[in-house]
């Protein structure tokens, strides 16, 4: 009886508390844009079967240099008014992730990755979370997939982790994370159904607090982290309610791209949405979106392409019109992104101007790879922190730790390395330090 009500509390706290991935803490509050220009923000966008250096690099262009002469390819040509804030990177390696299909959490990890392996640590993208200026939720996952991955696994955990066994999970049902963020604000049949979740939520909190008191002392401490997870989706549901006034002004529209999608790219475009009202609202300055949810599936039918799953990562991406549609779709997301960014004022600029995209794949530049060629797309500067309008050619000698490492120090962290100590730094890394090709 015990045993299968500890599973029945560790399924909701799955798909609720755990969502999260860390306790939320109590003193951090909605970061409006600030009126100094102290805020920042990075958003993580990983694309699942890898990421071919030649649907990305100018024609021609084999050495570093300025971009303000060249032709973006034609998969990432939506960028082209954009490329004074691009930096494209080649030339860094993730061998020692083994990504093959996937490298899952080693993607943002810099470590040994595979398909059902925990996490052996941390993710950059919530080391991050936890230096950047604070907020109510720390780090924020959508995962985008086909329709019936999302609905039959609303969560999923596959590539960021707030330390060793630790997953962070990603949400991929737009209408359960709608009603996280902005249920309270709501009316109608997503306040009823906030206010029933809500208050199941509150009751099983404080019964799985009581029942776990009787727990053998063993056990205690792994029942103590599901109902943490409540505590956690709790509290945060508290706080949202204290800011409810600021957040009415950001919450999107609800419409039935939400209740009725007619192809999986109308979840993916409202999950997108979602995102960025988090990041305006100030609900969160850590974005890590999805793209395959860090696996090998996947399906855009929405942009006429009816192959999905495993067998789009055996397609070659140069020149394949599947991957150019993919691979623009990406690209028409990140304007998106950049777009409102450059819309919300913040400091002396706008909130674009503190933020920092990172575009590449879970899964470096093909699938069935060795890793030893990882792609980088960066998108804006983090206040003047990154060059910008420009491609970088690296020699392939340091690893995807070191563009992590540049990230902690931009942040203001003092740093020389990311998830790798001196004896795996010997055979996979020939420096030490954040990349002085990539910092301003």
């Amino acid at each position: 009886m015990m045993f299968s009500r500890r599973r029945m509390l560790q399924g909701i706290a799955a798909s609720t508390g755990a969502a999260f991935g860390v306790p939320i803490a109590a003193e951090r509050a909605v970061a409006s844009p600030a009126a100094d220009g102290a805020a920042k923000r990075i958003i993580f966008f990983m694309q699942n079967q890898g990421f071919d250096p030649k649907t990305c690099i100018p024609e021609g262009m084999k050495n570093s240099g300025s971009l303000a002469k060249v032709k973006l390819p034609e998969p990432i040509s939506a960028l082209e008014p954009y490329k004074e804030r691009l930096h494209i990177i080649n030339g860094l390696h993730g061998i020692h992730t083994s990504p093959s299909h996937s490298a899952f959490f080693g993607a943002l990890g810099g470590y040994r990755g595979s398909d059902g392996v925990p996490p052996s640590a941390s993710t950059i993208d919530y080391e991050l979370s936890k230096v950047l200026p604070q907020t109510l939720l720390p780090h924020l996952c959508i995962g985008m997939d086909s329709i019936e991955n999302m609905k039959a696994k609303p969560t999923i955990a596959t590539l960021s982790a707030s330390g060793a066994g630790q997953p962070i999970f990603m949400h991929s049902n737009p209408n359960h994370l709608y009603q996280m963020l902005y249920g309270g604000i709501s009316s109608g049949n997503i306040r009823q159904q906030h206010e029933a979740r809500s208050g199941v939520f509150s009751q099983v909190e404080k019964l799985a607090a009581m029942k776990g008191q009787s727990l053998p002392e063993s056990d205690q401490q792994r029942y103590g982290q599901y109902v943490q997870g409540f505590k956690d989706v709790n509290g945060l549901r508290t706080r949202l309610d204290t800011v409810s006034d600021h957040l009415r002004k950001f919450a999107p529209a609800v419409d039935e791209r939400y209740t009725k999608p007619k192809f999986e790219t109308d979840w993916h475009d409202v999950l997108l949405d979602l995102g960025i009202s988090a990041l305006t609202s100030g609900i969160t300055n850590t974005l890590t979106i999805g793209s395959g949810r860090g696996e090998i599936f996947g399906a855009w039918k929405g942009l006429g392409v009816d192959q999905q799953g495993h067998n789009l990562g055996h397609m070659d991406q140069p020149d394949n019109p599947i991957w150019i549609k993919i691979r623009q779709y990406n690209s028409r997301m990140l304007v998106r992104i950049m777009e409102t960014l450059e819309s919300v004022p913040e400091g002396n600029g706008s909130m674009m101007d503190n933020t920092l995209i990172v575009y590449t794949s879970n899964n470096a530049d093909k699938q069935h790879t060795n890793g030893a060629n990882w792609p980088v797309m960066l998108l804006g500067n983090l206040d003047g922190a990154f060059q910008s309008g420009c491609f970088t050619q690296l020699d392939g000698k340091r690893p995807i730790n070191a563009l992590y490492t540049s990230l902690l120090r931009a942040a203001g962290q003092n740093v020389d390395r990311f998830n790798m100590d001196e004896k795996m730094a010997k055979k996979f890394d020939d420096s030490t330090g954040p990349l002085k090709e990539v910092l301003a």
